[in-house]
C-alpha cells in the first residue's frame, strides 16, 4: 500500500508542476486533497485497517499529503511570480528613449512691454527705481501736493490696509509716484529715474482693472525744462511704436503734482489717442522732499503699461491680460 501512496503522490506532483494558471492549480488541488480527492480518500481507508497497519499507513499518507500541500504552495507562488514578471515586462519603460518634452513658458505680454520700455529709457540715461506697494498717506498723497481735502483723492482713496489707523493710514499705492518721492528723499539731484510697478484703484471694465501697471518717469536737475520733457517723450514714443514720423501732441491738463501739466496724445489710424500725462514737477513737491526749487527744476510723466501693451499688440480688452487663458497668452511666447 505504501508503494501505491508514493505513486499517487508522484502523479499529483507532476500535475502540479504542469499547471499554467491558478485555475488549473485549484483543479489539481481538489483532485488530490479536496473532500473527494485521491489522497483524502486514502485517509478515509484508515478506519478499515487493522491496528498494526493503521499507524504505519497513516503516517505514510500524512507525509504524502504534507508533501503535496508544500508543492501546491510553491507552485502557487511560482505562478504569481510569473504573472508579476509578465506584467512588469508589459509595462516596462524604455529609459533609453527621450522623456516627454516640456513646452517652454514665456513672459506675460505686460512684462514684455515693461522690459521694452525700460530698455528704451535706459538708452536715454534713466535708471529703474522700485518701492513698496503698501504706502503711507504721506508718500502716496501728501508729499505729492494732494492733501486730505483735495478733490484729486476722489478716485484714488480706495484700498486701505486693515489695521492701519486714521492718524497713520496705509494704502495700496494708487500710482508709482511714491517711488519718486522716496528716491528724492534719499538722493540728491541730478535724479533721472523711471518707476514701474503694480498700482491699485477701484475700477474694472474693458479698459480698466483694479490692479494695473504704471511706468512713471522723473528728471530733476538744474535747468530742466518743458522742452526737455517734450524731447524725451517724443523720442521714446517714436521708438516704442517704431514710427519715426509719429505725431505727438501735448494738451494742457491738471495734475496736483505738476505745473504746468499736459496730457500726451499720439495720432493713430482712428485719430488722436491719449497715452499718458506729464508736467513740470510742482515746487511744493520739491519742497516736501527737501529739494531747493529755486535751484532745481524737473519734469515727471506717467504711462499705463497695460494700455501700452494693448496698443502694441492690438488687444482691445484689458481683462484678457489677467484671465490666464493660455490660448491667449501663448501667442506672446
Amino acid at each position: 500500500m505504501t508503494e501505491n501512496v508514493q505513486a499517487i503522490l508522484a502523479q499529483g506532483l507532476a500535475q502540479l508542476a504542469a499547471t499554467h494558471d491558478t485555475q488549473e492549480l485549484e483543479n489539481v488541488k481538489a483532485l488530490y486533497v479536496g473532500k473527494q480527492g485521491t489522497i483524502s480518500a486514502l485517509l478515509k481507508q484508515l478506519a478499515t485497517l487493522p491496528p498494526e497497519e493503521k499507524k504505519t499507513f497513516g503516517a505514510t499518507v500524512n507525509q504524502a499529503k504534507q508533501a503535496f500541500e508544500a508543492a501546491l504552495i510553491a507552485r502557487r507562488e511560482a505562478l504569481a511570480a510569473d504573472k508579476l514578471a509578465a506584467q512588469l515586462a508589459a509595462e516596462a519603460l524604455d529609459i533609453t528613449q527621450p522623456g516627454r518634452g516640456q513646452s517652454k513658458g514665456g513672459l506675460h505680454p505686460v512684462t514684455l512691454v515693461q522690459q521694452r520700455i525700460e530698455a528704451l529709457f535706459s538708452s536715454l540715461g534713466f535708471e529703474v527705481a522700485d518701492g513698496p506697494e503698501i504706502e503711507t498717506d504721506f508718500h502716496n498723497f501728501e508729499a505729492l501736493n494732494i492733501p486730505k481735502d483735495h478733490p484729486a483723492r476722489a478716485m484714488q482713496d480706495t484700498f486701505y490696509v486693515e489695521g492701519s489707523t486714521p492718524e497713520a493710514p496705509l494704502v495700496l499705492r494708487t500710482h508709482t509716484s511714491p517711488i519718486q518721492v522716496r528716491y528724492m528723499l534719499g538722493n540728491e539731484p541730478p535724479i533721472k529715474i523711471i518707476a514701474p510697478g503694480r498700482v491699485y484703484r477701484v475700477d474694472s471694465d474693458a479698459t480698466h482693472s483694479p490692479m494695473f501697471h504704471q511706468m512713471e518717469g522723473l528728471w530733476v536737475d538744474e535747468n530742466v525744462s518743458f522742452a526737455d520733457l517734450k524731447s524725451v517723450l517724443i523720442d521714446f514714443l517714436r521708438k516704442f511704436f517704431e514710427q519715426d514720423d509719429l505725431q505727438v501732441r501735448f494738451r494742457p491738463s491738471f495734475f496736483p503734482f505738476t505745473e504746468p501739466s499736459a496730457e500726451i496724445d499720439v495720432l493713430g489710424a482712428r485719430g488722436w489717442l491719449e497715452v499718458g500725462g506729464c508736467g513740470m514737477v510742482h515746487p511744493n513737491v520739491l519742497k516736501n522732499v527737501n529739494i531747493d526749487s529755486e535751484k532745481y527744476t524737473g519734469f515727471a510723466f506717467g504711462i499705463g503699461l497695460d494700455r501700452f501693451a494693448m496698443l502694441y499688440y492690438g488687444v482691445n480688452d484689458l481683462r484678457l491680460f489677467f484671465e490666464n487663458d493660455l490660448g491667449f497668452l501663448e501667442q506672446f511666447r
